[in-house]
């Protein structure tokens, strides 16, 4: 057994052993669990891939008069400002209208939404402000029109409120037509798969219990210390597991927190999906104290030992049917098959990048300027999924 306190003793003295997850899971093939218990101390994790409920809070500080912020644009982008008067938070999705932007923003860029202005800022950017106030006594201002950055803003950091997926499906279209999804566009007729985790690599494939992780735990997020705060939405631990433990589909996901202002660009990525709309591509890299044996089982897991299921996106619902599970090597190969029929499938993570964080994180460690935490509380692990079935019919809107 080790403990959190012994690990960071022998971080700050350079003496921690610390291991990328992939190698961690070579070194269990060539030497064994117990031999691998012995030498490591750290397991390094990460992945890079579109986290949609993600979004920022930034304070943009009082003006001269001051002004009650009720309503607020940031490069045409809207952005919430039902909180104090001059707190805003910027959604990852929210797509630009250009209603309260400024007569040189191009309109043609509507492929642009939250994500992609908190990209701009974290890379140093100027950002258009234009917000409406609510006028009252204590803040007669109507309106203001400014040029913002990083530089000119109080706080500014990202909070999160679902990430890391610990597990999820793989999108395919059995229909006739082209559909453009949150996983991309699915080709029609079974034309392609894609999924979205990066597999054996990915953080919460690891601890499948969280067992080791919880509130609290210091993680790599956008290129800043970060830390999980709560469970994330949709946070699902109850779902079907192998005997592994690991989960046949989604199922646990964190909430996370970092300062912005300390991120990197090359972590923090705007993107959009045609046809559907704006996304973040983050990069998450999860530090996994090796405190037992059973650490090491666990991050041995391999990518022919983790299973997704295949879901068609061509029936409209909530619940589609399914093609049956794959495994990520499967997956990983290019090519996966589906009623006989070979289809060809790719990632929406980015692998090559996912391998990048966690050998940034192991980087961090290794300098002795990243340090673990202990948990100050653990994840639920028994949180039920629970839906809207109670709607009697949808509702069309006129």
């Amino acid at each position: 057994m080790r403990t959190i306190p012994e690990i960071n003793k022998k971080i700050n003295q350079g003496r921690a052993v610390v291991w990328t997850v992939e190698q961690l899971k070579a070194k269990v093939r060539e030497i064994g669990i117990s031999e691998c218990f012995a030498q490591v101390d750290v397991i390094c994790t990460g992945t890079f891939e579109p986290m949609e409920s993600s979004g920022a809070f930034i304070n943009i500080g009082h003006t001269d008069p001051p002004i009650k912020i009720r309503e607020c644009w940031l490069d045409g982008v809207p952005a919430y400002a039902g909180l104090g008067a001059v707190d805003l938070y910027l959604g990852a999705t929210v797509m630009a209208d250009y209603g309260g932007g400024s007569d040189n923003l191009d309109p043609s860029g509507i492929e642009r939404g939250g994500g992609h202005v908190i990209e701009e800022l974290i890379a140093g950017k100027q950002v258009h402000l234009k917000a409406v106030g609510q006028v009252t006594d204590c803040y007669p201002r109507a309106g203001m029109e400014t040029m913002i950055s990083r530089e000119t803003i109080n706080q500014f950091y990202l909070f999160n409120p679902r990430n890391l997926y610990q597990n999820f499906i793989v999108g395919v279209n059995a229909g006739d037509r082209l559909l453009y999804t949150y996983l991309g566009p699915l080709l029609p007729r079974l034309g392609n798969a894609v999924y979205s985790n990066p597999g054996a690599i990915s953080p919460l494939f690891n601890d499948p219990r969280l067992e080791v992780l919880g509130i609290g735990s210091r993680i790599f997020l956008g290129g800043a210390m970060g830390y999980i705060t709560w469970e994330g939405t949709q946070h699902f631990p109850l779902q079907k597991r192998l005997t592994n433990h690991t989960p046949i589909g989604p199922a646990a996901t964190l909430a996370l927190i970092a300062d912005a202002k300390e991120m990197d660009p090359y972590w923090v990525r705007g993107c959009y999906f045609k046809n559907y709309g704006p996304s973040l591509m983050l990069g998450v890299g999860v530090p996994i104290p090796v405190l037992n044996e059973k650490v090491i089982q666990s991050c041995g897991i391999k990518d022919e030992e983790i299973v997704a299921p295949i879901v068609d996106f061509s029936i409209p619902r909530r619940v589609r049917p399914t093609f049956g599970l794959v495994t990520y090597s499967q997956l990983k190969s290019g090519k996966i098959t589906i009623e006989g029929k070979s289809i060809r499938s790719a990632p929406l993570a980015s692998i090559s990048r996912s391998r990048e964080v966690a050998e940034a994180l192991k980087s961090l460690i290794d300098q002795g300027v990243f340090t673990l935490t202990e948990p100050v509380a653990p994840i639920p692990m028994d949180r039920s999924f629970l839906p809207q079935d109670h709607l009697s019919s949808p509702i069309t809107l006129e």
